[in-house]
């Protein structure tokens, strides 16, 4: 296929762009290159794609209109993976219009490119934390995500919303994947592998905040675009068995669908920690805070739709992910 892959030079669109050109697709990569984090990991990232003679960059802003729809008319995709997206949860309590021009106006042209140009499926990123203030573990597609506690969390969920109106009206096929905690090589330095680990080789103290009573779900980068990969082959459908009378969030009767990504092994924020030191080989004073603003205690995914779906089951043990990132943080940065 020819693949469009917004976000290309960010973690997760690296490895899907990679992954797409190491089976024979032909990509065509689109980033902002923004400094919202250090740049120059952004073009280090994409100076690993450029040689492929398969690959294709284009520096647009998704919320320029115009150029986002000669993109699309000139280059006639036949399948999108949007992962281009203002991330962070706290930096969208600072920074909220960034958020609404890169993942709501940005959204729009992306789906009005696709409309216009007849694209067979479009993937697109959402995020686990769409599930907000839900307390039922683990977070299933079917359960109602109504009580966003950011505004990075209500944007996305925007963008599920708005999926749903172009299936629904336009018979686009679309698919969003909650993601949740994804880490690995190459991750984004505002994330907390590399915020903690170079705080553990630095020997400056950790933030713990809600000082440690938190879990997360976390899931490698490399069982994250496998299941990007895998969808993006399996385009949306209509559910034969949509009930409108008792609708469920995860199908409709459009071609839409919505799945969890993760790894379902909740790890707990202390044991996470304890691991990182473990796989770097040195360990460091941790400073226990309480809650942060907009943030969420414990995730956990239910995958059992995209087992069903794709044959897939996250599985990569924690520290066999972590042992990788160590490896490539060190070699990266100069440890």
């Amino acid at each position: 296929m020819k693949v469009l892959v917004t976000g290309c030079a960010g973690f997760i669109g690296y490895f899907a762009a990679a992954r797409l050109l190491a089976r024979g697709d032909i990509v065509v990569g689109l980033d902002n290159l923004n400094d919202y984090y250090d740049v120059s990991l952004k073009r280090s990232r994409l100076s690993l794609l450029s040689p492929e003679a398969s690959f294709q960059f284009r520096q647009i802003e998704l919320a320029d209109a115009g150029a986002v729809a000669k993109l699309f008319e000139v280059e006639r995709f036949e399948g999108v993976v949007h992962l281009a997206a203002q991330a962070g949860v706290r930096n969208s309590i600072r920074n909220p219009m960034a958020y609404v021009e890169s993942n709501i106006v940005g959204f729009t042209n992306i789906l009005e490119g696709c409309r216009a140009n007849a694209i067979s499926h479009l993937v697109y990123a959402s995020t686990s934390s769409v599930y907000g203030g839900n307390r039922k573990l683990p977070y299933s597609e079917m359960d109602a995500v109504d009580h966003p506690v950011s505004l990075y969390a209500a944007t996305k969920k925007a963008n599920e919303l708005m999926a749903h109106v172009y299936s629904h009206l336009h018979g686009l096929p679309t698919t969003g994947l909650r993601f949740f905690t994804v880490y690995g090589p190459w991750g984004r330095p505002d994330m907390s592998p590399i915020l903690f680990a170079r705080a553990i080789m630095e020997g400056t103290p950790i933030e713990v905040f809600n000082r440690g009573d938190m879990a997360r779900d976390f899931t490698y980068i490399d069982d994250i675009v496998e299941g990007v990969v895998r969808l993006l082959d399996r385009p949306a459908r209509a559910d034969p068995d949509f009930d409108p009378i008792h609708p469920i969030a995860a199908t409709a009767n459009a071609p839409y669908r919505i799945y969890n990504i993760g790894n379902e092994q909740p790890v707990n924020l202390l044991d996470y920690i304890e691991m990182l030191e473990c796989v770097l080989g040195k360990t460091t004073e941790k400073r226990m805070l309480p809650m942060q603003a907009g943030d969420v205690q414990r995730t956990w995914a239910d995958t059992s739709l995209l087992q069903k779906a794709v044959g897939i089951v996250p599985s990569t043990p924690l520290k066999v992910g972590l042992e990788s990132f160590a490896s490539w943080f060190k070699s990266y940065y100069h440890f």
